[in-house]
């Protein structure tokens, strides 16, 4: 192991302890604020809202277009892919700032047109990270993985345990795609952003909140992103080692 690795696995540490802490007291708070909010959202929201993430993951999991085609600069040491992930991130995040800024701008219609453009800009996001870090989204063993990736960076606490043992555990996990309880995976994403979302509806506050909401949930999920990439890398290495 070299030394950039040794860092790597001691990021990964901290990382992990960060995803496994209890919530705090005032994100309990925010979840219960968040569970009366949505009560009194019209249900035509709540189910367009849902269809968007019940087509997002249907693509993923069968249409072409998400594939990313690998490019001949791609890197080789792990330190060089972290390095072009992290690009990847920089360019996605920002055009996920624009989108939600420009969606936030125009009032109640174009903000609810922002939830399935945003879903479009995390997902190809995942897809170009995972071929950045050498894996194959062709195949449907990592387009589940991506979703699982997905579904870490956007999930409570429970959900949050479960699917980080899937992470670290996935050469037993990636044949069992029919494991994946797809309704638990669109609720705990919608429970996860709703609260900002809806306050991306408002006059006045719309593009500020879309501007910032969408440059925070960008970054969650590359730093989730490039640690799942990572452990999986890693352990590819000492695999072949």
């Amino acid at each position: 192991m070299n030394r950039y690795e040794e860092k790597v696995h001691e990021e990964l540490r901290k990382w992990k302890l960060r995803m496994k802490k209890k919530p705090s007291m005032m994100q309990r708070f925010s979840k219960q604020v968040q569970n009366k909010i949505n009560t009194i959202i019209p249900e035509k929201i709540h189910t367009a809202l849902t269809e968007a993430i019940k087509t997002m993951v249907k693509t993923t999991l069968t249409g072409a277009n998400w594939t990313t085609k690998k490019g001949t600069d791609l890197a080789s040491s792990l330190q060089e892919k972290d390095e072009l992930a992290l690009q990847k991130l920089a360019f996605y995040r920002k055009t996920a700032m624009v989108e939600g800024a420009g969606t936030g701008a125009g009032g109640i219609f174009l903000s609810l047109a922002d939830f399935p453009l945003l879903l479009s800009i995390k997902m190809k996001f995942l897809f170009e990270v995972a071929t950045v870090y050498g894996y194959d989204v062709s195949k449907m063993e990592e387009r589940v993985y991506i979703l699982h990736v997905f579904q870490l960076a956007f999930s409570s606490e429970k959900k949050r345990h479960e699917t980080m043992d899937v992470i670290e555990n996935w050469e037993t996990y990636k044949h069992r795609v029919e494991d994946m309880d797809w309704k638990v995976f669109q609720q705990e994403y919608r429970d996860y952003i709703d609260f900002v979302k809806m306050l991306q509806l408002l006059p006045g506050i719309g593009a500020a909140v879309g501007a910032y909401a969408n440059y925070q949930l960008l970054e969650t999920l590359g730093e989730t992103a490039i640690n799942c990439y990572r452990i999986r890398c890693l352990k590819d290495t000492d695999h072949v080692r």
